[in-house]
């Protein structure tokens, strides 16, 4: 376990923190547990988590690895975004309350701009899923949003129009 707590290292705030702990860290890789709760803010109406989330318990431990590299320089935790998921395969349909579920994140690119792209699985009896993750994290993530604008100077599109670039 690490010597934070996972409130420490991740950007998330109550319910929003769905892991439990980081169980262990290095320089390329995290990994986190989570014992499923019966029933909560994402669950399904008999209890369960669905797979689905399972793309956000990989992008948080990634966070998580993030929060622990940062804890370990001695810097503030930053703000990260998850750009894109490829190929994330889960062999069941939901995640059952009392399992629990051991999430790795393993870095296999990261760039100084703060771009990334991590290998994800999460594990646990008769549970196997697996993600490649791309992830962001700029410098100065306050940046993005002062004044309501981008960094740009442009306004972010109204939600009814797409973004052309």
């Amino acid at each position: 376990m690490t010597a934070w707590p996972i409130a420490e290292l991740l950007p998330h705030a109550g319910e929003m923190i769905l892991l439990d702990a980081v169980l262990e860290h290095g320089p390329e890789h995290a990994l986190c547990i989570r014992r499923v709760p019966t029933g909560g803010l994402f669950h399904d109406a008999d209890g369960k988590l669905p797979a689905w989330m399972g793309v956000e318990l990989m992008a948080q431990a990634i966070a998580a690895w993030a929060g622990c590299q940062a804890k370990a320089a001695a810097e503030p935790v930053r703000l990260g975004f998850l750009l894109g998921t490829r190929h994330y395969t889960c062999n069941v349909v939901a995640f059952e309350p009392d399992s629990e579920l051991r999430i790795e994140a393993r870095r296999d690119f990261h760039d100084d701009g703060g771009m990334g792209v991590f290998a994800c699985r999460i594990e646990a009896p008769g549970v196997l899923a697996e993600a490649r993750l791309t992830v962001f994290s700029p410098p100065d993530a306050s940046a993005l949003f002062q004044d309501g604008t981008f960094q740009d100077g442009k306004s972010p599109p109204p939600a009814s129009e797409p973004s052309h670039g």
